[in-house]
């Protein structure tokens, strides 16, 4: 597995025993005018593969993921799902800069769940999790509908169908996300920081939804997370971010209990003596 780092693990059961990683980043660029943030990462994953990533802020974390979500475009490099080039399409056996219609469709097999929820307030919990697969995916209203009782009902909130955001807890509106997402039924679940914004007491909650995740669906899930915890249990890799690279990866027993990078083990005592 092409990383940037010597300490890679034997590539998550070599890729799923699929042979094709579900993401693949190939020397993928991020820079801010002349700030990188994100500096010719190299990084596979593999089908229902498990990351999670975690360092200082500023590392590059969060913009992997907006990376893939389309929701801020690369530098450099080349980004695949699936097989598919991203921000890329084919035209005459070359590469060439995707357009909207390419971007869309590739990004049909991404869900994102952010930390502020982004839900639609006029909108009731049923419907904020109906709209995107009638208008974007073409799903009849009834078809949706049966769809996003089934989520909802998973997460927890079927008693909650008819309620607006304004009237659910940051920790229900957090599991309508979910449910949102999970409505496109996508390959790859993303999750930024998605227990940052709750009261600590509804971290819980959320993380018990996400766990459901892992074990009810076959989904490719990136997380970056300042739950170190919730992290070493979840993850099948863990990727420590420093400066745009990932300075050290591998199995969460390993970084968590025997980190080798120094930059992974000062981050490391700074999360535990705080």
């Amino acid at each position: 597995m092409p990383t940037n780092t010597d300490n890679a693990p034997s590539h998550t059961s070599e890729l799923r025993t699929s042979g094709q990683p579900m993401v693949r980043f190939k020397k993928v660029r991020k820079a801010f005018g002349d700030l990188v943030v994100i500096d010719d990462l190299d990084m596979d994953v593999a089908p229902a593969e498990r990351i999670a990533l975690i360092g200082p802020s500023g590392s590059g974390k969060s913009t992997i993921l907006r990376l893939l979500m389309t929701l801020e475009s690369i530098s450099g490099g080349v980004i695949e799902v699936d097989g598919r080039p991203l921000w890329h399409m084919e035209r005459q056996g070359k590469l060439v800069p995707a357009d909207n219609r390419h971007l869309q469709e590739v990004r049909k097999d991404i869900g994102m769940v952010f930390q502020s929820f982004n839900l639609f307030p006029h909108m009731t919990a049923l419907r904020n999790v109906t709209e995107a697969p009638v208008h974007v995916l073409g799903l009849r209203k009834d078809e949706a509908e049966q769809r996003a009782l089934e989520l909802l009902d998973m997460v927890g909130l079927k008693d909650k169908i008819d309620h607006h955001p304004s009237q659910l807890s940051g920790g229900q509106q957090q599991r309508v996300a979910i449910a949102r997402a999970l409505a496109m039924r996508p390959k790859i679940m993303l999750c930024d920081e998605v227990t940052s914004a709750l009261d600590p007491e509804m971290v819980g909650e959320v993380l018990n939804v996400i766990r459901a995740l892992g074990s009810e669906f076959k989904l490719t899930m990136m997380m970056v997370t300042h739950q170190m915890g919730f992290a070493r249990e979840f993850a099948d890799r863990v990727c420590f971010l420093y400066e745009g690279k990932i300075a050290e990866q591998g199995p969460p027993d390993q970084i968590f209990g025997e980190p080798k990078n120094e930059r992974t083990q000062a981050f490391l005592r700074a999360i535990y003596d705080a």
